[in-house]
């Protein structure tokens, strides 16, 4: 169904929007999945705060023209689907890389991530990007190491000096 110049500024306009705000988005080949499969899908990305959109695209193009995303315009080739990871930049990776055990007609065939394209092969290493969450507490556990280690040093001088003492007192019970 064709659609009318109306509908296809709102559609630039919609994508454009939710391109801005990104901070990721994997393009995939979607050729051969069903309705049922695409609904899926996009529960999924859903859930994790990934938008997934079909878009045309020529009309992909126009929309992600002036964002960050504007790198992947020459990839834009047969049917894909976009997925844009709002929230966290691994999500849409991870989200295109699960479905994808389970689907084999959902191929990645692009990941753009900071203004970059990467290839579709570097979908795993996206994927593998920690979480907002994990990035935070990996940091808070960089930043504790430091004092954890000089606690540890100060306080070895006196678990020394008591087990000295230990020592020394347990042979004395045992001479006497």
């Amino acid at each position: 169904m064709a659609l009318r110049l109306e509908d296809k500024k709102v559609v630039v306009a919609e994508v454009n929007a939710v391109a801005s705000k990104a901070l990721s988005v994997v393009g995939a080949e979607n050729r051969g999945l069903t309705v049922t499969q695409m609904t899926e899908l996009r529960a999924r990305a859903r859930k994790d705060g990934v938008h997934v959109r079909i878009v045309k695209n020529t009309l992909a193009r126009k929309a992600l023209a002036g964002t960050s995303f504007e790198c992947i315009a020459p990839a834009l080739k047969g049917p894909i689907i976009l997925a844009f990871s709002q929230d966290d930049p691994g999500a849409a990776a991870r989200i295109v890389k699960t479905f994808a055990k389970d689907n084999e007609k959902l191929v990645a065939t692009l990941v753009s991530l900071g203004g970059q394209m990467l290839p579709a092969k570097d979908l795993d290493r996206v994927a593998s990007m920690p979480t907002r969450v994990q990035a935070l507490s990996q940091l808070l556990g960089v930043l504790q190491a430091p004092i954890a280690k000089l606690v540890g040093t100060l306080a070895a001088a006196n678990v020394k000096l008591v087990r000295t003492l230990q020592a020394v007192a347990d042979a004395k019970k045992a001479a006497g």
